[in-house]
C-alpha cells in the first residue's frame, strides 16, 4: 500500500495538470425575493456556501436546508401574504410549476392546492461552478459526442454548463443549448453568463424537447448541441438524427453507468441499440453460448460515455461501441479512471483497456479459439454449483506466486495444479499464445480452455481471477433476469413466444414484472418444481 501511495504521488507531481474552481451563487438575488422577515436570518447563516434550498409552506415555520441537515429560520408560520410577496418577485410559473429569477440559476417550484392556489414554495439555490471540466476537457474538445451519466446531484448539469461555455468561448464553436427546465442557463429571456457565448433554446413543454432538438439543427447551424436529461425513446431518436448530421452532442441521460443504458430498452439506442440474433449451431458452439444472443445493432449515438462517480472522480469509456460489444459477450473492459486531488490537480488512476489489446488478450474463449473473451460457461457453472469439484488452473509462463496470492482467502472452487492432465483450464500470456509453442498446441487439440492475460503481473492475474469469479458468481436471480431481458428482445423481434428456464416462484415474479415493463405479456407454465415463465407477444396468450 505504501508503494502504491508513493507511485500515486509521483504521478500527480508529474502530471502538471491543474484546475481552478470558482463558484458564483447570487445568493443576494435569491434572498431578496423572500419575505423581509427572513432575509436577516438567511444572511446570518454560518454555512451559506452549502445551502441547498429554502422551503416555505403555508402554516409552517420556514426552513433552510443543507444536504444533511435543516434549520428553522423563524418561529413564525408562513402566511398567504408571505407567499404572495415571493410570487411578485419572480417569473411566471410554467406548466411544470417552476419559475426562476432572471439571469440567475435559482429555481423556485410551487405546490398548489386543489383550487390551483400556491400553498408551498421550494426555493432551490443555483450555483455556477467554473473550472469543473478540466478533468475531461480533452474529451470535450475532441469533437466526439459525449454522454455524461451519474446519480442525481452528482454535478452532471454543472459540468454540462461548463462544457458549453468552454467550447463556445475558448474554442469559438457554435454551441446551442436545448434547455428544457432552464436548469442550464437559468430563467428569463436572457441566459446566465455561465454559458458564455453559447446560445440557448428554451423548451416550452418537456414533451417537446425532441422537436426543439431537431429545430436547433435545422434552423441555427450549430457545431455542438448540449442537452440535459435525455429520457424518452423519441428524444433518443432525435439525438441519433443530430449525430448523423455531423453535429457534436454533449448530453446527460437517466442512468448511473453505461451498463444501465445497455439494459434499458428505452435509451439503449444511445449506445447503439440491442437486438437478439440467432446463431448457427457451429457459431453457438464456438462462442460457448446459447443460440440466441444479444448484439449491438447500430453505431452508438454517443462515442464516449463519462460516468461521474462523485465530484472529483469519474470513469471514461473512450470507445462505447467496443465496450458495449464486449459487455454483451460477458466481459466489461476497464474504463479510464481519473481523480482530482486535494492539491487542485488530477491524476489517471487507471488506464482504459484499448480495443486491440483487449481483443488480443481475450483471443481464446472456450475450447476452440472463439476470440470473444468470454470465460467458458461450463467453467462458471462448475464454480457456481455447490456439489461440483473445484476448477483446476494450470499456469503456463504465469507466476504461480501471483496466482496463489490472488487466490488467497477464496473458497476451494479454484485450485492450482502442476500438470496439464489435471487441469480444467490453462492460463498463459499474450506473448506465449502468439508464439503458440507445442505445449499450447497440444492443449488446444485436447479441447482444454485457454485463457490469456496481457502481462505476467499480479494485477493482471488478479483481474483474471476476479473475472472468473464474477462469471461464476452471478446469482440465480441476476441470470434469470438477464435471460428474461433477452427473451423480451427476441419476442419483440420475432413475435413468437419464448419459454424461460424453470425458476422458483419469487424469481418468476421478478421475470413477470420485467416483461410487463416492456409492454409484453407473460404466463407461467409447467408444474413445480419445473414451472417456468413464458414470454408472449402482444397478440398471443399461448398455452
Amino acid at each position: 500500500m505504501q508503494d502504491q501511495c508513493q507511485d500515486l504521488e509521483k504521478d500527480i507531481a508529474a502530471s502538471g495538470v491543474e484546475y481552478h474552481r470558482t463558484t458564483t451563487d447570487d445568493l443576494d438575488r435569491m434572498f431578496g425575493v423572500l419575505p423581509t422577515s427572513l432575509q436577516e436570518s438567511l444572511k446570518e447563516l454560518p454555512e451559506q456556501g452549502g445551502l441547498v434550498e429554502v422551503v416555505l409552506d403555508l402554516g409552517r415555520r420556514p426552513e433552510a436546508r443543507w444536504p444533511q441537515k435543516f434549520q428553522y429560520l423563524s418561529d413564525k408560520e408562513i402566511t398567504r401574504a408571505d407567499l404572495e410577496n415571493v410570487l411578485r418577485g419572480i417569473g411566471e410559473f410554467g406548466p411544470n410549476n417552476r419559475a426562476g429569477i432572471e439571469r440567475t440559476l435559482h429555481r423556485i417550484s410551487c405546490i398548489r392546492n386543489r383550487q390551483g392556489h400556491v400553498v408551498g414554495l421550494t426555493c432551490r439555490i443555483g450555483r455556477a461552478v467554473y473550472g469543473t471540466i478540466d478533468i475531461i476537457r480533452d474529451v470535450a474538445e475532441s469533437g466526439k459526442s459525449t454522454l455524461l451519466l451519474g446519480r442525481p446531484g452528482v454535478g452532471k448539469t454543472t459540468m454540462l454548463r461548463e462544457v458549453a461555455r468552454v467550447l463556445a468561448d475558448d474554442l469559438n464553436r457554435r454551441v446551442v443549448i436545448v434547455d428544457t427546465s432552464n436548469e442550464i442557463a437559468g430563467d428569463g429571456d436572457v441566459p446566465h453568463p455561465a454559458i458564455g457565448r453559447a446560445r440557448r433554446m428554451q423548451v416550452p413543454y418537456g414533451r417537446e424537447q425532441a422537436a426543439v432538438m431537431i429545430e436547433a439543427v435545422e434552423n441555427h447551424m450549430p457545431e455542438v448541441i448540449v442537452i440535459d436529461e435525455i429520457g424518452t425513446e423519441i428524444e433518443a431518436q432525435a439525438a441519433r438524427t443530430i449525430a448523423e448530421r455531423g453535429v457534436q452532442l454533449i448530453g446527460t441521460a437517466h442512468g448511473n453507468t453505461l451498463a444501465n443504458l445497455v439494459m434499458n430498452p428505452t435509451l439503449s439506442d444511445l449506445i447503439g441499440g440491442i437486438q437478439a440474433v440467432t446463431l448457427g449451431d457451429e457459431e453457438a458452439r464456438k462462442r460457448g453460448t446459447q443460440k440466441t444472443v444479444l448484439e449491438r445493432k447500430a453505431p452508438p449515438t454517443f462515442s464516449v460515455v463519462v460516468e461521474i462517480q462523485d465530484k472529483d472522480t469519474l470513469a471514461i469509456h473512450p470507445d462505447v461501441a467496443f465496450t458495449v460489444d464486449m459487455w454483451l459477450r460477458g466481459n466489461m473492459p476497464e474504463p479510464e479512471v481519473r481523480q482530482r486531488t486535494e492539491g487542485g490537480q488530477y491524476v489517471v488512476l487507471q488506464e482504459a483497456d484499448e480495443s486491440s489489446d483487449v481483443y488480443d488478450d481475450q483471443a481464446v474463449g472456450a475450447a476452440d479459439d472463439t476470440g470473444d473473451g468470454v470465460i467458458s460457461h461450463h467453467l462458471a457453472d462448475a464454480m457456481g454449483a455447490g456439489d461440483r469439484p473445484a476448477v483446476k488452473i494450470f499456469p503456463y509462463a504465469v507466476s504461480r506466486n501471483h496466482l496463489r496470492r490472488a487466490l488467497e482467502g477464496s473458497s476451494d472452487k479454484l485450485q492450482i495444479v502442476n500438470t496439464l492432465e489435471e487441469a480444467d483450464l490453462v492460463l498463459t500470456l499474450k506473448g506465449q499464445y502468439r508464439k503458440m509453442p507445442k505445449k499450447l498446441k497440444d492443449v488446444e487439440r485436447r479441447g482444454l480452455p485457454v485463457e490469456v492475460i496481457r502481462s505476467n503481473t499480479y494485477t493482471q492475474v488478479e483481474r483474471f481471477i476476479e473475472r472468473l469469479r464474477q462469471a461464476a458468481g452471478q446469482s440465480a436471480e441476476t441470470e434469470a433476469l438477464v435471460e428474461a431481458e433477452r427473451a423480451v428482445h427476441l419476442v419483440q423481434l420475432k413475435t413468437e413466444p419464448v419459454t424461460l428456464r424453470p425458476q422458483n416462484a419469487y424469481i418468476r415474479r421478478l421475470q413477470h414484472q420485467l416483461v410487463e415493463k416492456a409492454n409484453l405479456r407473460s404466463t407461467s407454465v409447467g408444474e413445480e418444481p419445473r414451472r417456468s415463465v413464458r414470454v408472449l407477444p402482444d397478440d398471443t396468450w399461448g398455452s
